[in-house]
Parts: structure tokens; C-alpha cells; sequence
């Protein structure tokens, strides 16, 4: 079975940094799993972040966060990073991390099979 964990979420300022961590646990090579970051503001739908194909080679962003976050992973620690720079009140949600096998466009949450449960981002003005 294959879980997903986040951490790293918390309370920061405008203009603030936060790295948050998504290691996963189970089923296949990890080096084998695309991740993707999600995020979902109260009352809000569930919105693309960005995402890292299973070599690390590509990367997508959305064209909110294109500048300010970087994701990443280390595939000897099964984990992928999203750093998060010049954080803004608008990036206030939760943000969880996903597996998926088989992506074309990284950016739909259909295309991933497992979820964590996800780390509450909250920037402050």
C-alpha cells in the first residue's frame, strides 16, 4: 500500500519562505512515481501547484507560483520538496502531495493515484 506523508506547512509572514516535504511510503520504486503538489483554499477548488516527472528531468508550475516555488526530489529518500519563497496571503491553503504512474500533463489531479492528506500553508499579511 502506498502513503503519502507531508510536512513542513505552518504560519508565515508575507514575503516569508516555507519548505514543505512529501516522502512516500510503499508499493513501487519511488523513482518510478511522478509527484505532484495540489493546494485547496476554503471554498475554493482544488488547484495545480506544480509537479516533477520521476527522473527529475521536467517540472511544470502553475503560472501563480512560476518564480517563487521550486520543486525537487531526492529519490534516495523517497521524497520531493516544494520550496516556497515570497509567500503571499493568496497562497493560504492546504497543500498535499500526489503519486501517479502515467501522466501527459502533470496537472490534473485524475492523473495521479495517490494522495496525502495534506499541510496547512497559512500566510499572514
Amino acid at each position: 500500500q502506498v502513503q503519502l506523508e507531508e510536512s513542513g506547512g505552518g504560519l508565515v509572514q508575507a514575503g516569508g519562505s516555507l519548505r514543505l516535504s512529501c516522502v512516500v511510503y510503499g508499493g513501487r520504486q519511488f523513482s518510478s512515481w511522478h509527484i505532484g503538489w495540489f493546494r485547496q483554499a476554503p471554498g475554493k477548488d482544488l488547484e495545480f501547484v506544480a509537479a516533477i516527472s520521476w527522473n527529475g528531468r521536467s517540472t511544470y508550475y502553475a503560472d501563480s507560483v512560476k518564480g517563487r516555488f521550486t520543486i525537487s526530489r531526492d529519490n534516495a529518500k523517497n521524497t520531493v520538496y516544494l520550496q516556497m519563497n515570497s509567500l503571499k496571503p493568496e497562497d493560504t491553503a492546504v497543500y498535499s502531495c500526489a503519486a501517479g504512474r502515467v501522466a501527459i500533463s502533470f496537472q490534473r489531479a485524475y492523473e495521479y493515484e495517490y494522495w496525502g492528506q495534506g499541510t496547512q500553508v497559512t500566510v499572514s499579511s
